[in-house]
């Protein structure tokens, strides 16, 4: 398992590092790109949201093409057209034209990240899952810490070369997204049985493994794709998601004109690459605790806590943080709830491959992700929709707030029954993740009991 680790999950975390990045970076260009193009923070709020659209669209089939093509194919092709259109970006000429790309976008990179996730699980044991999750998404607050410094390095240094900041960031962002892509195409392994960097017997252990799980998996619940993407519980993990990414989307583009506000709040002057700087804390931080918050949860074989506590926590704590007095106990209040978001996550992605296999576990992931995401384009829309109504930025993060502790409750009321969430010593397959009143998931659960 360490040898398909250090395979895989280095080059998988190069390639969303650069995808969190490109699809974020606007967050730290907004006031040079909305002077440029006239955007009010309505307007820059739908053109930071309008991804989402085309993201959510396209997800359940890219996913699907996933499955049925190959992840390597599929992500190269993926990486490739995106980053295309992130340089494209760098060109926009008005609102109208970054509209549409930001739209294309969203529909280019759709089925990144559930790609990557039910690739994962074709690798790695449930015994694995959420500490590998957490490993691949370290890209995400890393990209946060350091994209961001970097985006607003770039900003200053194609403002100093060319006049046009925003515009070379862009371009220099999305040239290693082709790039990667390219590589994409000779490095990956589809499967377990083509991974010929294994020796015969690791890869015979590992073919075997998968097997019984997903085996296991299909005997107790046999979703097909259809009844997998009219299942109660993939539909509510939707919800859950869907205030988690609310959070996640709202600090990535907010929080840096948050941090710029502290020259009004606290007569605090700061300059692009120092408000870079800063924002890059609260994610250093959040990328430690998410490490090991999942390393916890799968040792403990918990996750339906793991995913609620940290979000229950980030999502009283968000308002908060402008309510405060001096720039250090903001900063603390953020990072508070930057560790919580992205704590909940890898073991929020451990749970659908609990009770999905296959094709059906393809589409419910990229389902939950499309649905979920869409908190994505909520988040900076409502978000500068409220700064625009209010004249304040308190009136957005309260909405932040009430959406994710709406989340962390969904997340409770799926709680696991008590042996539901944890496998009996020596089982190969998981057990059912959540309770929602089903006849399938009160079988599943009361055979489980009998069984300990």
């Amino acid at each position: 398992m360490r040898k398909v680790g250090v395979r895989l999950v280095p080059f998988l975390m190069a390639l969303y590092f650069v995808n969190y990045l490109d699809r974020t970076n606007l967050g730290i260009a907004k006031a040079s790109i909305s002077e440029d193009l006239q955007l009010s923070a309505t307007m820059f709020g739908f053109a930071a949201g309008i991804f989402f659209i085309g993201y959510v669209l396209v997800e359940v089939p890219s996913n699907l093409a996933l499955h049925r093509i190959g992840a390597r194919r599929w992500l190269a092709r993926i990486a490739v057209s995106w980053g295309i259109i992130v340089v494209a970006i760098g060109f926009a000429p008005n609102a109208a034209t970054l509209l549409v790309l930001r739209f294309l976008l969203g529909v280019a990179e759709a089925g990144l990240f559930p790609g990557v996730i039910f690739y994962l699980s074709r690798w790695f044991p449930a015994a694995y899952r959420a500490r590998v999750v957490a490993m691949f998404m370290l890209a995400t607050p890393i990209a946060a810490a350091v994209g961001t410094p970097l985006a607003a390095w770039l900003i200053h240094v194609g403002d100093d070369m060319f006049g046009a900041g925003w515009q070379f960031m862009m371009i220099c962002c999305g040239v290693p997204a082709v790039v990667l892509g390219v590589v994409c195409w000779f490095y990956l392994t589809d499967r377990p049985t083509d991974a010929h960097w294994l020796t015969g017997e690791e890869r015979r252990w590992l073919v075997e493994v998968m097997a019984a799980e997903e085996n296991e998996v299909t005997e107790r619940f046999g979703f097909s794709l259809r009844r997998a993407l009219g299942s109660p519980p993939v539909w509510a993990l939707a919800v859950v998601y869907f205030g988690i990414a609310y959070g996640l989307y709202a600090l990535a583009f907010f929080l840096p004109s948050i941090i710029s506000g502290f020259q009004q709040s606290f007569g605090l002057t700061l300059s692009i690459l120092q408000v870079g700087m800063i924002t890059a804390i609260p994610y250093a931080c959040a990328a430690i605790g998410m490490y090991v918050w999942s390393r916890h949860a799968d040792r403990t074989a918990e996750h339906v806590w793991h995913v609620g506590i940290p979000v229950l926590i980030g999502g009283l704590t968000i308002p908060v943080a402008l309510y405060l007095d001096g720039p250090v106990p903001v900063m603390i209040a953020v990072t508070v709830v930057a560790v919580g978001v992205f704590a909940a996550i890898p073991s929020f992605w451990a749970l659908p491959s609990r009770f999905l296999t296959g094709v059906a576990a393809a589409g419910a992931i990229a389902l939950i992700n499309s649905l979920g995401n869409l908190g994505g384009f909520a988040a900076p829309y409502v978000t500068g929709a409220l700064v625009d109504l209010t004249g304040s930025e308190r009136a957005g993060m309260w909405a932040v707030g009430a959406v994710m502790v709406l989340s962390a409750t969904v997340m409770v009321a799926l709680r696991a029954t008590p042996a539901g969430d944890r496998r009996p010593q020596g089982s190969l397959g998981p057990n059912p993740p959540v309770s929602l009143g089903s006849e399938d998931t009160r079988e599943g659960n009361h055979a489980d009991r009998n069984h300990d």
